[in-house]
């Protein structure tokens, strides 16, 4: 800085320029140390903090921008893991719904055959009682057929049988009726 002053003096000095204007050297000397004293403390106190705050602040957006990646690295990954569990449960849930309905199915058809069984033995268990009641009914107008059997040839022969007589008949009747 100092070999440019003196040279700009030394021109100065030559051309007479400094004279026209009413420079004196020794006020351009002393401005020009004035200068670079401020130009010192400015830089000290007032560009070099201002540059390493700067500096800070590019490297906190740089970090911040490693940290806004990774955050994405991670959101994308997580993404992914919820969509592989989403579909992982959906293919649970459809088994799920598939086991539910053939248990359905299979109780529906447990049901169904249940049903046909007791149909079955309440059809075979009435087809019994049907025929107790005709066995019944049968022996019961054999009975009725033989007392009135007995009761017409009582009136044909005209007398009166006896109690062993009539039950002889009776029993002759009822022996006929079921061989027939």
């Amino acid at each position: 800085m100092l070999p440019i002053l003196f040279a700009v003096t030394e021109a100065a000095h030559e051309v007479g320029i400094a004279e026209k204007f009413g420079l004196e050297w020794k006020y351009v000397v002393i401005q020009t140390i004035s200068f670079l004293i401020l130009f010192g403390v400015i830089y000290k106190f007032g560009i070099k903090p201002t540059i390493s705050t700067m500096e800070e602040r590019n490297k906190k957006i740089e970090s911040g921008l490693k940290n806004a990646e990774e955050t994405q690295v991670r959101l994308a990954a997580a993404a992914q893991e919820s969509a592989q569990l989403i579909k992982t449960a959906q293919l649970e849930a459809s088994k799920v719904v598939e086991e539910a309905r053939k248990a359905a199915k299979e109780f529906a058809d447990k049901q169904n055959a249940e049903a046909t069984a007791r149909a079955a033995d309440t059809l075979a268990k009435a087809q019994q009682a049907i025929e107790l009641e005709h066995k019944k009914m049968l022996n019961e107008a054999r009975g009725e057929i033989a007392r009135l059997v007995v009761k017409t040839t009582e009136q044909v022969l005209a007398k009166k049988l006896s109690e062993a007589d009539r039950a002889a008949y009776n029993e002759a009747a009822s022996k006929e009726l079921t061989s027939a």
